[in-house]
């Protein structure tokens, strides 16, 4: 079965749901990026609002709609979805936290520490869709699972390879 590269991107994304990209959010930017987000003196910089879950639902059409989920399956993928939409909630309230004192300047500790965090959820979040994904995996015929293994074989922590 051949499927569209174009279509990792989002998938990663799903699988991965608040992952890598908690990570980006919080790394320092490039002297490009802070110019151009940079305020003229004496005004406020402007507002840069992450949002993990903008996409959640479209994700998981995506997912569903991929793998062909029969309704048979329907119970074992709502569970599925349902752990990417907890995840999503998790990811926003810590981007929430962290945004909170968005106008102060970030130490190479304070970064280092948001890393960490950020790492830690990501880590709990493939946990539970993994806890998830399993008895899903374990219904799907062999062409979804083939369809499955394809989409998952192409990446690695969120992002696109080749």
């Amino acid at each position: 079965m051949f499927i569209r590269k174009t279509a990792f991107p989002a998938f990663a994304l799903a699988v991965a749901l608040a992952g890598a990209g908690g990570l980006t959010a919080l790394s320092a930017p490039d002297a490009d990026a802070q110019a151009a987000t940079a305020a003229p003196e004496g005004q406020a910089r402007p507002e840069y609002h992450v949002d993990p879950g903008r996409h959640v639902e479209g994700w998981i059409a995506f997912l569903k709609a991929e793998l062909k989920i029969t309704d048979a399956q329907a119970p074992a993928f709502e569970s599925v979805a349902q752990v990417m939409r907890e995840n999503v909630k998790d990811m926003a309230r810590l981007h929430e936290q962290y945004g909170a004192d968005r106008d102060k300047p970030m130490t190479a500790v304070d970064r280092l520490e948001a890393r960490v965090k950020f790492g830690e959820l990501h880590t709990q979040h493939e946990q539970r869709f993994l806890a998830a994904f399993k008895p899903l995996y374990d219904s799907l015929s062999p062409e979804q699972k083939q369809t499955a293994d394809a989409l998952l074989a192409d990446h690695h922590h969120g992002h696109h390879r080749g």
